[in-house]
C-alpha cells in the first residue's frame, strides 16, 4: 500500500503516521517527490486499515499496490529514478556506457584499457575482480589484487569502477574499492546476498537471471530495495532459450517492459547476450533505439590472449566508432549519450 500526503504536510505529522506504521509491525519506505510526499508500506498490510490510514492528519489517501513487486514498481514511484555516481546520471535522459575488460588480468594492460575508453567516451570502467566461471578450472580472477589495479585505473582516469560482488564476506573489501557493486546473473537470486548489498549504500546494478522471468527478475530488485538501498539498476544481459548461434538470446523486449513496470534505469549488456564480437554492436545500437539507459560492452586491446571472454571483447578502435554511432542513435531517439571525455578532445590522464 502507498499513502500519499498531503501538500503542505509537516514534518511533525509525516514522522507521526510513518511511527504508527512502524507501531503496527510494518515497514515505511518514505518518498520524497517534487510535488508529493508518498510512503510505501511493507508487510501484512491486514495489520493497518486502510480507514485507520486516511483518517491521520496529512494523509491524503491510501493506495494498494497491486503488482507483487512494491518498491520497484510505477505505482510506488511515476518518475523515473535516476542513479547517481561520482556525478555520473544514469537514468532520465542519460545514456550512459560501461566499458572495459571481462577480467583484470594485469595493472598496465587494464590502465591501458581504461584510458582508451574514456578517450572514447565511456563514463564508467568495468571489470572483474572475483569472476563467477562455469568450470572451477577456468580462471576466477586476481580476487583483491584485481580491485586495488581497478582503484588505480580509477584514480588514472578519473572513471568510477563497477565490479561484481560474489560473496557477502567479501563486502567490507568490496565497498572499499568499487563505486557500483554489480550482482550477476547467476547470483540474481541469491538472497543473503541482496540483501547485503541492500544494506550498503552504494549504487547496485542486478543482472537479470539466465532463466528469470522478468517478474523474478523484480523481485530480486525488490529484495534489496526493501533491504534500504534505493539506488538499484537493472541490466538485461540475454536469456537462455533452445538457441546455439549466440551464447544467450538478448531480451530487448525486456527493456520497454521493464520501463513500463518500473522507475528504475535499465542497461543492457550485449556483450555477454550474444558472445560474439561482430554481434555486440547491431545489438548495442537497438538496445538505444529500444530505451535502454545504458549499456555494458566488453573491451579489450587483445582478445585472442584474453583471460576469459575474449570472444565477444572489442578491440579499442572498434568501439571508438561505436560511440560516436550511438551517439547517433541516442539523438535520433531525443536522449544524451552521457560521455566521459569525448573521442575528439580526449587526452592520455
Amino acid at each position: 500500500m502507498v499513502i500519499v500526503l498531503k501538500p503542505g504536510t509537516t514534518d511533525r505529522e509525516k514522522d507521526h503516521i510513518v511511527q504508527k506504521i512502524k507501531d503496527a509491525g510494518l515497514m515505511p519506505h518514505v518518498l520524497i517527490g517534487e510535488e508529493r510526499t508518498v510512503i510505501a508500506i511493507i508487510g501484512d498490510e491486514r495489520a493497518f486499515q486502510k480507514q485507520a490510514l486516511t483518517a491521520l492528519p496529512g494523509v491524503e489517501k491510501a493506495v494498494p499496490i497491486l503488482s507483487p513487486y512494491k518498491l520497484v514498481s510505477r505505482e510506488f514511484k511515476k518518475e523515473d529514478t535516476i542513479v547517481e555516481v561520482n556525478g555520473i546520471k544514469i537514468g532520465g535522459n542519460n545514456v550512459v556506457v560501461m566499458a572495459g575488460p571481462c577480467s583484470v588480468e594485469t595493472n598496465d594492460l587494464l590502465t591501458s584499457i581504461a584510458i582508451e575508453i574514456k578517450k572514447a567516451g565511456a563514463s564508467i570502467l568495468r571489470g572483474g575482480a572475483f569472476k563467477p566461471r562455469t568450470s572451477p578450472y577456468s580462471f576466477q580472477g586476481l580476487g583483491e589484487e584485481g580491485l586495488e589495479y581497478l582503484s588505480e585505473a580509477r584514480q588514472r582516469t578519473g572513471l568510477p569502477i563497477i565490479t561484481e560482488v560474489l560473496d557477502p564476506r567479501d563486502m567490507p573489501m568490496m565497498a572499499k574499492h568499487a563505486d557500483i557493486l554489480q550482482v550477476g546473473a547467476r547470483n540474481m537470486q541469491n538472497f543473503k546476498l541482496l540483501e547485503e548489498v541492500g544494506s550498503q549504500s552504494k549504487p547496485v546494478m542486478l543482472k537479470r537471471g539466465l532463466s528469470a522471468t522478468i517478474k523474478e527478475f523484480l523481485l530480486s530488485a525488490e529484495y534489496i530495495m526493501s533491504a534500504g538501498n534505493p539506488r538499484v539498476i537493472l541490466c538485461e544481459r540475454g536469456i537462455r532459450t533452445f538457441e546455439t548461434q549466440t551464447r544467450n538470446t538478448l531480451d530487448l523486449s525486456a527493456v520497454p517492459v521493464l520501463k513500463r513496470l518500473t522507475h528504475l534505469p535499465v542497461i543492457v549488456d550485449p556483450s555477454h547476450a550474444v558472445g560474439k564480437t561482430y554481434l555486440v554492436a547491431p545489438m548495442a545500437k537497438a538496445a538505444i533505439a529500444a530505451g535502454a539507459d545504458g549499456l555494458m560492452i566488453e573491451v579489450h586491446s587483445n582478445p585472442a590472449e584474453a583471460f576469459c571472454d575474449g570472444d565477444q571483447a572489442m578491440l579499442p578502435d572498434d568501439f571508438k566508432q561505436l560511440m560516436i554511432e550511438l551517439d547517433r542513435i541516442a539523438v535520433a531517439v531525443g536522449r544524451t549519450l552521457s560521455l566521459g571525455t569525448p573521442a575528439s578532445t580526449a587526452s592520455t590522464p
